[in-house]
């Protein structure tokens, strides 16, 4: 194997479009996967429950009907037409999708399943590097927030520099105390 070629880039581009986020974790939806893995849905769901033992809850899960009406008022789903889905969807995490491709072992799912978790790795990797960006913002702003309380002690003492002196109430020269 080499090094990724620019269909493999286009790919891994349009496999990240898929992925969305459900109940805390990066998810692909069933008929997203059985499109990428080249088989018909209601066949890859059959693949994954005669094979159920490999999918724990960590690696598949049905949706909710609430979390499909999120998902079409959000226009990541099309609204069921005539022969529609009758059953909620299954959303699976890195890990499912790619024991999905080994239920399946076409040749096209498992060189699918790769591109796949290169489309994880690289959100994974986008979401890292966001974190570490919003920290090193946060240190930034304490600096600056320290930084400005030095300036704005420095501009005034100089105000206090720039006063004019007050003005003795002493008179010069001698007077006799009353």
């Amino acid at each position: 194997m080499g090094k990724a070629d620019g269909s493999s880039l286009i790919a891994s581009g349009k496999i990240e479009s898929l992925i969305l986020l459900m109940r805390g974790e990066k998810v692909i939806l069933d008929a997203d996967l059985a499109g990428l893995y080249g088989v018909p849905t209601f066949r890859f769901n059959e693949a994954v429950k005669r094979n159920r033992n490999r999918f724990p809850g960590d690696f598949v899960f049905q949706l909710t009907q609430e979390e499909v009406a999120v998902l079409i008022s959000q226009n990541a789903m099309s609204k069921s037409g005539r022969g529609g889905r009758r059953t909620l969807p299954y959303a699976f995490t890195e890990h499912g999708a790619v024991m999905a491709a080994t239920v399946l072992s076409s040749r096209r799912a498992i060189e699918m399943s790769i591109f796949v978790v290169r489309a994880f790795i690289h959100l994974r990797n986008l979401l890292s590097t966001h974190k570490e960006l919003a920290l090193k913002l946060a240190e930034l702003e304490r600096k600056i927030e320290t930084h400005d309380d030095k300036i704005r002690s420095l501009f005034e003492a100089i105000h206090e520099l720039m006063a004019p002196p007050e003005k003795s109430k002493r008179h010069i020269g001698f007077h006799a105390e009353k």
